[in-house]
């Protein structure tokens, strides 16, 4: 017989973090448990789906050899080729997490975007390894939130600070930026104990280009004619990426992308009516806030594509090598990270927009959702741009805001609902045009 701790024996401090370890497993599992429940789900998925279960519902680390450190980072814009290439694993920490944010939310501004708080919250809790156990956090300079974040997270760990530029114009740009990663060498170094060589770099630099070929090819998958995955499951592998190393993550998906493979040669479907095909961008979607894409689903819709930086944005854009040598390669991974990303939090807009547009171009798309986390200003300053320059071309978009609570679940339902229905409606005008 299991003898249940006696929790009058527990300090304040331990009964608040197991009613935080209760509560946000038990959110966790229900929407694991949802995405499992959902028609279509390849047997592949299991190693992507035990990751999320490890992470979020056992509060487990990231699995890798004895002694192989992790480097935390807060976006998309810290080279993965790097940590690799120091010998680490690169873990993103943007959270999703119900009840953290709810933690968060009383030690943060009122105005704090959820994701925002929801780190704030991890932190204050001190309960969920991945977190506490990094040798070293990167936090990209994106937006004012991240900047005053910095100084909690600096609280118990170690923290370097990633200046982004705010222009993507000139090229004393690039250089600004090159210089940046060059001063992050030392921080990985110090994290790491392990010393940065021209081979560490090629295999770190090898590796993450094996992971983005796989990427391509599971797009591929994604933007047929007939949807063959799920648009909530491929979101679940993209977030699986953050929690898994880079070779185990390549290695699941070409298994993945090989079941995909199989379902077209046999003419599988996920629906036998054709959907209308949606493409996601804005705010990120993390685990287990993962109510949008699993709408989409449910209401009939068919998720091909996203533009967000938990998703096709992770992984988008290759590293071209043009000058092998040890700063060549530098130089072109500061290009890369800058010059191609299409965040809100450069100026000039000009890049996303035309990102946008050969996204709906080269996936048929026939509307857009837009995402807004409530209080993220630097992606709902740029709806209103967004809107203006895809309806020129006939694409019409609607703006979503959520939070991380379920407050907003049957307000979101609706609007979805109406959104696809919508796209329905305007097929036979189009397609008589």
């Amino acid at each position: 017989m299991q003898i249940k701790p006696d929790t009058s024996l527990l300090s304040v401090e331990e009964r608040r973090q197991e009613r935080f370890v209760n509560k946000s497993a038990a959110v966790a599992a229900k929407y694991l448990r949802r995405m499992e429940d959902m028609s279509g789900l390849p047997d592949s998925m299991r190693p992507f789906l035990d990751v999320l279960r490890d992470i979020y519902i056992n509060f487990g680390d990231v699995k890798r050899p004895e002694g192989v450190k992790t480097i935390g980072t807060y976006c998309v814009m810290v080279p993965q080729e790097l940590t690799y290439a120091f010998g680490a694993v690169a873990v993103k920490l943007c959270s999703g997490n119900f009840t953290a944010f709810a933690v968060g939310d009383d030690i943060t501004p009122r105005d704090a975007c959820p994701l925002v708080k929801a780190i704030a919250g991890i932190g204050d809790i001190r309960k969920l390894p991945l977190y506490d156990n990094c040798s070293l956090m990167v936090v990209p300079i994106t937006c004012d939130c991240k900047k005053k974040l910095v100084s909690m997270l600096a609280e118990y760990t170690k923290v370097h600070i990633l200046p982004v530029p705010s222009s993507r114009q000139g090229d004393d740009v690039k250089e600004r930026f090159l210089e940046e990663l060059y001063a992050l060498l030392p921080a990985f170094e110090e994290a790491t104990g392990n010393k940065l060589t021209y081979d560490s770099l090629t295999r770190g630099v090898a590796a993450v280009g094996r992971a983005q070929a796989q990427f391509w090819r599971f797009m591929k998958f994604r933007r047929e004619a007939v949807s063959v995955i799920r648009g909530t499951h491929a979101m679940a592998v993209m977030n699986a990426l953050s929690y898994m190393p880079i070779d185990d993550w390549t290695d699941a998906l070409v298994a993945l992308n090989n079941e995909l493979d199989e379902r077209v040669a046999s003419g599988y479907k996920i629906s036998q009516r054709k959907q209308p095909r949606i493409m996601l961008t804005g705010s990120p979607v993390i685990f287990p806030n993962i109510k949008v894409p699993m709408l989409i689903d449910e209401m009939g819709g068919a998720l091909i594509a996203d533009e967000t930086c938990m998703g096709d944005r992770f992984m988008y854009d290759p590293l071209v090598v043009t000058d092998p040598s040890f700063d060549g390669i530098m130089r072109a991974m500061a290009n890369r990270y800058i010059r191609p990303c299409s965040c809100p939090t450069f100026v000039d807009v000009s890049t996303r927009i035309y990102r946008l547009k050969q996204m709906v171009k080269d996936n048929n798309v026939e509307g857009v959702i837009y995402h807004v986390l409530r209080g993220c200003m630097v992606y709902d300053f740029e709806y209103n741009i967004v809107e203006r320059e895809l309806a020129k071309d006939g694409i019409p978009v609607i703006r979503v805001e959520s939070d991380y609570n379920e407050e907003d679940i049957e307000q979101l339902r609706i609007r979805t609902e109406a959104f696809i229905e919508l796209l329905k409606f305007s097929r036979p005008a189009k397609e008589k045009k």
